[in-house]
């Protein structure tokens, strides 16, 4: 058996520092307080500053992350940013992170799959890790939605923000590498991740806009109660799929940090899984949508404030325009 496991061993995380509550949102567009939050839960969202890029969002949750993690930066083999938004067509913004952070040597890419990004990211961090071929790695979720949101759809703008957040991966070894008496399920690290994609419903989640397509950057379009739907089905049946891969069960799970899209989603797959709300880590009412760095900032959080602990099984999971949707189960 290949006993390398991949362990998240720091977090971090950052957002901007202008907050906009739905109050403000309605001095400049026919909505209310009241109709964003029962709608959505969402109470704020932090937008960036003029001249605030992605790569700044990110390079601050890393330098958290490494922190938290002990971890001096040149020990880093591997950076992947997951983000739609990033700095510029080309090159990868990832490649920025890892000049600011002074490293001149390793790997360094950008990773898309919109919202599920992170979940795309940690899986592929865990692979490089599971092979051997890297040691340490960097697993970057950072978005500045705000650039990409037509501000006239009322619909859609009120839902999203920007932020980000990252973790240290680092490979396992000793006794936190080994299985236990019932196999890897006591072990420390990432017990699986499970990723899928399904192109035929590109045009319910989508900008309209990109190089190829238009030379401009374009709007976020989304058609609601599609996504809803899809959303509920595929984030219950994925974070089913984990835990059986796993010989677990639902129940076995201490917390969801689900991809933080809106309250309704959040309510419809918990009530599909059966998980009481009080295990389920929810930022999204402070947050909004911040798309692929939506999980790592609600785990920073959880780690923070006490709430995940040495032990915890910790189930992640995302769904985002593609489709693409996936979930990682972690053994914290």
């Amino acid at each position: 058996m290949n006993n390398i496991r991949s362990q998240i061993v720091g977090c971090g995380s950052y957002l901007p520092e202008r907050i906009v509550t739905n109050a403000e949102l309605a001095e400049t567009m026919e909505t209310s307080d009241d109709w964003i939050l029962t709608r959505t839960g969402i109470k704020q969202r932090h937008l960036a500053s003029d001249g605030e890029l992605t790569s700044d969002l990110a390079i601050r949750a890393s330098e958290r992350a490494l922190a938290h993690a002990g971890i001096d930066a040149n020990e880093v083999e591997l950076i992947i940013v997951c983000t739609t938004t990033p700095d510029d067509t080309f090159p990868a913004t990832a490649t920025r992170v890892q000049a600011r952070l002074g490293l001149t040597q390793g790997i360094a890419f950008d990773l898309q799959a919109v919202c599920s990004g992170f979940v795309f990211g940690l899986a592929t961090a865990d692979n490089f890790i599971r092979t051997g071929q890297v040691a340490t790695a960097l697993v970057i979720g950072a978005e500045t939605y705000s650039r990409i949101l037509d501000w006239e759809d009322r619909t859609t703008s009120v839902l999203f923000g920007d932020g980000a957040g990252a973790v240290v991966l680092r490979a396992g070894n000793g006794d936190d590498a080994q299985p236990g008496e019932d196999g890897w399920g006591n072990s420390r690290g990432i017990l699986s991740t499970h990723l899928h994609s399904d192109g035929r419903h590109r045009d319910i989640l989508y900008v309209d806009g990109g190089p190829s397509a238009t030379q401009t950057v374009g709007y976020l379009r989304m058609s609601g109660k599609e996504v809803f739907r899809h959303a509920v089905l595929n984030l219950a049946s994925v974070a089913e799929e984990a835990v059986a891969a796993n010989g677990m069960a639902i129940e076995g799970i201490d917390w969801l940090v689900p991809h933080q899209a809106n309250l309704r989603i959040l309510e419809g797959v918990a009530r599909k899984l059966g998980i009481a709300r009080d295990r389920i880590i929810v930022t999204v009412d402070r947050h909004a949508n911040t798309s692929a760095a939506s999980i790592p900032l609600a785990l920073d959080e959880a780690i923070r404030d006490g709430r995940i602990k040495r032990g915890d099984l910790v189930l992640m999971e995302a769904m985002g325009g593609g489709l693409t949707w996936g979930a990682a189960l972690v053994r914290w």
